[in-house]
């Protein structure tokens, strides 16, 4: 796991014995892991978040977060520990493409049908929310290869911007292993989506997802358990890529965040 840095805050703070541990980053797709006493009730903006029978919990912010944010402890004595945290903002990428023909850039209504079906597998494969504590296990790097692509850039085709690249590329050659950067369970395994290839989702935990694009091969089936660093995939140029590369994606339910924070940095 990277070295993390824990954000400025304000705000009140009531029974200070109760301040969690938190590690993370509080800016645009950022992830923050952290542990409290297991009975502690633990609130987001006023939205629950889950903690484990071990005191864990995780939470994130989207690319477009501005925050602040309220981040709220409640004991079962009824003690509250709450505090604001700002939300730092982020320079993304944005490309600029004009003079595509018009069927580049908008699919012809059968392709978008199924799309959206591809799109709501993989919705449901999220709605897990399985008590596995792998995600407070620290994650290793999916693939070994050279970064081809970040979080959070953005292109605009003629003048329409395109949904954001949420994840973190690895260009690498065709049949290149794919490992699991932490355990878990496959939800997703689907061999060939329009828009992503191969694609499969791992549930590390509380709602807390691996989503893998692109694939070439896929090596365990949906419900399997997968330990850290064992070999689940082969990197490939699958569905709609320019050439073979694994699209590594973190989310925290719906939230998409940025893989890069969970590993050392590399080139």
């Amino acid at each position: 796991m990277c070295v993390l840095v824990v954000a400025a805050f304000w705000g009140r703070v009531y029974a200070a014995d109760m301040a969690p541990t938190l590690q993370g980053h509080f800016e645009q797709g950022g992830i923050v892991f952290g542990h409290t006493n297991p009975s502690t009730r633990v609130q987001l903006n006023g939205e629950p978040v889950q903690v484990s029978t071990n005191g864990h919990f995780v939470f994130g912010f989207g690319r477009d977060e501005t925050g602040p944010v309220e981040l709220k402890l409640t004991a079962s004595s009824g003690e509250v520990w709450q505090q604001s945290y700002p939300i730092a903002s982020r320079t993304f990428d944005i490309q600029r493409i004009d003079g595509l023909p018009k069927r580049t850039v908008t699919p012809d209504p059968e392709v978008v049908a199924e799309i959206r079906k591809n799109n709501e597998e993989v919705w449901i494969a999220r709605q897990h929310r399985t008590e596995r504590e792998d995600f407070a296990n620290g994650f290793i790097w999916p693939a070994e290869g050279r970064i081809s692509g970040v979080y959070g850039s953005q292109r605009v085709l003629n003048g329409n911007p395109r949904t954001p690249h949420y994840g973190l590329d690895v260009a690498a050659p065709t049949g290149t292993p794919v490992v699991a950067p932490a355990g878990g369970i496959v939800r997703l395994a689907h061999p060939d989506m329009v828009l992503s290839g191969g694609t499969m989702i791992i549930d590390h935990g509380y709602g807390f997802f691996s989503t893998f694009l692109h694939l070439s091969a896929m090596h365990v089936e949906v419900g399997q358990e997968v330990k850290q660093g064992e070999v689940v995939a082969e990197i490939g140029a699958t569905g709609r890529a320019t050439g073979p590369h694994l699209d590594w994606r973190i989310n925290w339910g719906n939230v998409r965040l940025d893989p890069q924070y969970l590993v050392p940095k590399r080139n």
